[in-house]
C-alpha cells in the first residue's frame, strides 16, 4: 500500500505485452483521479506507443516512475489494459509484484482462463474484470466491450476495403460505372452496426444480419438492408436484448440459408463473440469457395477461434482465390481513441467506488459485484467458479456495504451466473 494512509495511489504499468499499444489512462483523464484525492503514478512510456508521451501526464498532474516493481510495489489501485487471463502467451512476473490489499482493475478474460484468476487470489488482491460489467444502462459508462467493439468494427471495414480489389462506392466516370461493393455483416451488435455504418459511409451497398428480428430497425436505420433467412430464432434474445448462443442445429440450418447469400457478395465482416467459448462456425469452407475470387472475409472473431472455418487467428489466408483475414487485438490498431474510451470506462468505474479519496467496496451495487474476481483470498466471481468446479458461496451474513480500511477487503459473495450471450463483437479486451 501506499507510504501515505489518507492518499491513494493509482498506478497504470506499461503493458506487458510488446504488441498491446494501448494505455489504461490518458492524460485527460488525471484531474477526474487526482481531483478525488487520488494519486496518480505511470511507469515511464507507459503511453508512449498511444501516443501520450510522459510529459503530457506531467502536465495534468502524474508522477513517473521507471522501477515498475517499486511503482506497483506502492500502489493501491493498479488500472491495465490486460492482465491475467488475457495477457495469455505473455511473459510477465506482475502477479509476482502484486500485494495483498491491493486493486486491480483491467481486462483479465477470467472465463476463457479461469485457472489465472486463481494466483492473484492467493496474494490477497482485490481483482476486477471490467469484461464482466453488466449490460444495464447505468453501466454504459464502464462497458468497456461495447467501446472496443465500436473500435473493431470501424476497423474491420477498412481493412476490407484495403485488401479488396475493387473499391466501395458506385462511381459515375468517363471510363465507365462502377459497380458499388456489396458488403454482408454477420452480426448487429455493437461493432456489427459499427460496421455497417462504416461500410455505408464508403458507399457499399451493405447488408446486415442478426438472429434477433428485433435489430432489424437499427440495421435499416443505418443505411443496410436486412437479411431475412426463413429460420425459426424462438428465444434468441436475453432480457437485455443482446443474441443467446443458439444450439448446433440452429446454426447448421443458418449456415445451409446463408451460402446463397455470401456468394453474392464481395465482403463478409463477422462479429460473433461468445465470453468464454469458441466463437460459432456461420461461414463454412463450403461458403467461402462459393465466393467469387476477389472477395474478402474479415472475421472479428478470430481470437476465439473464429466465425469462419477458413480462418487461422492472426493471418490473412488465401482460399482460392478468396481472402480471409483473422486480425487479433484491432483495438490496438487504433490506440489514441481505443485508449481514451478504455480510460474513460475504467475511471468511470473506479470513481463507483472512491468518495473523498476512500476505497468503498459495495457489493450489493450490481456492477461491482458481477466484475468482482478475488477478494481476501477467495474466488468469490460465480460464473468462474462454476468453471472451476468450486462449490458456490454462501450469500453474504450481512448487506451492509462496507469500507476498505487500510487495505483490508470486506466480505463479499456472489454465485449468480449470467446468461452467456453472443455479445456480437464484443469480446473481452479485443
Amino acid at each position: 500500500m501506499s507510504n501515505s494512509a489518507s492518499e491513494l495511489v493509482v498506478a497504470v504499468p506499461r503493458e506487458a505485452d510488446p504488441e498491446e499499444k494501448r494505455v489504461a489512462l490518458v492524460p485527460a483523464m488525471v484531474p477526474a483521479l487526482t481531483k478525488g484525492g487520488l494519486k496518480v503514478r505511470l511507469e515511464t512510456n507507459a503511453g508512449m506507443a498511444a501516443g501520450f508521451p510522459d510529459q503530457l501526464y506531467l502536465d495534468k498532474g502524474a508522477e513517473i516512475d521507471s522501477d515498475r516493481a517499486e511503482l506497483l510495489k506502492h500502489a493501491d489501485i493498479v488500472l491495465q489494459v490486460r492482465a491475467l487471463g488475457a495477457n495469455d502467451g505473455v511473459e510477465t512476473d506482475d502477479v509476482s509484484l502484486l500485494h495483498d490489499g491491493q486493486v486491480l482493475i483491467a481486462s483479465c478474460d477470467p472465463l476463457t482462463f479461469p485457472d489465472s484468476v486463481a494466483p492473484v487470489a492467493e496474494r490477497g488482491v482485490t481483482a476486477f474484470s471490467l469484461e464482466l460489467v453488466p449490460r444495464i444502462t447505468r453501466a454504459q459508462s464502464m462497458d468497456i466491450l461495447s467501446s472496443m467493439a465500436t473500435v473493431a468494427g470501424y476497423r474491420a471495414v477498412l481493412l476490407a476495403a484495403t485488401a479488396a480489389p475493387r473499391m466501395f462506392p458506385l462511381m459515375m466516370t468517363a471510363a465507365g460505372t462502377l459497380k458499388p461493393a456489396r458488403v454482408l455483416v454477420i452480426g448487429a451488435g455493437v461493432a456489427g452496426l459499427q460496421a455497417i455504418a462504416t461500410a455505408k459511409r464508403l458507399g457499399a451497398v451493405v447488408y446486415g444480419y442478426d438472429i434477433r428480428p428485433a435489430v432489424r430497425e437499427q440495421v435499416e436505420s443505418l443505411g443496410g438492408k436486412f437479411v431475412e433467412l426463413e429460420l425459426e430464432a424462438g428465444q434468441s434474445e436475453t432480457q437485455g436484448g443482446y443474441a443467446k448462443q443458439m444450439d448446433e442445429d440452429f446454426y447448421r440450418r443458418q449456415r445451409e440459408a446463408m451460402k446463397k447469400v455470401i456468394a453474392d457478395c464481395d465482403v463478409v465482416i463477422t462479429t460473433a463473440a461468445i465470453p468464454g467459448r469458441k466463437a460459432p462456425i456461420l461461414v463454412t469452407t463450403e461458403m467461402v469457395e462459393a465466393m467469387a475470387p476477389g472477395s474478402v472475409v474479415v472475421d472479428l472473431a478470430a481470437e476465439r477461434g473464429g466465425n469462419c472455418e477458413v480462418t487461422s487467428p492472426g493471418e490473412t489466408i488465401d482460399h482460392n482465390g478468396v481472402a480471409v483475414l483473422g486480425p487479433c487485438n484491432m483495438p490496438s490498431d487504433v490506440p489514441v481513441h481505443a485508449s481514451e474510451m478504455f480510460s474513460k470506462n475504467a475511471v468511470t468505474f473506479l470513481q463507483l467506488m472512491v468518495k473523498d479519496g476512500k476505497l468503498n467496496i459495495d457489493t450489493e451495487d450490481e456492477i461491482i459485484r458481477d466484475t468482482l474476481l478475488t477478494r481476501k483470498k477467495i474466488i468469490v466471481n460465480g460464473r468462474v467458479r462454476e468453471l472451476l468446479n468450486m462449490e458456490p458461496l454462501e450469500p453474504p451474513v450481512s448487506s451492509a456495504a462496507e469500507s476498505e480500511d487500510n487495505g483490508e477487503p470486506a466480505s463479499t459473495a456472489t454465485d449468480e451466473s449470467a446468461d452467456e450471450n453472443v455479445a456480437a463483437g464484443d469480446s473481452a479486451a479485443s
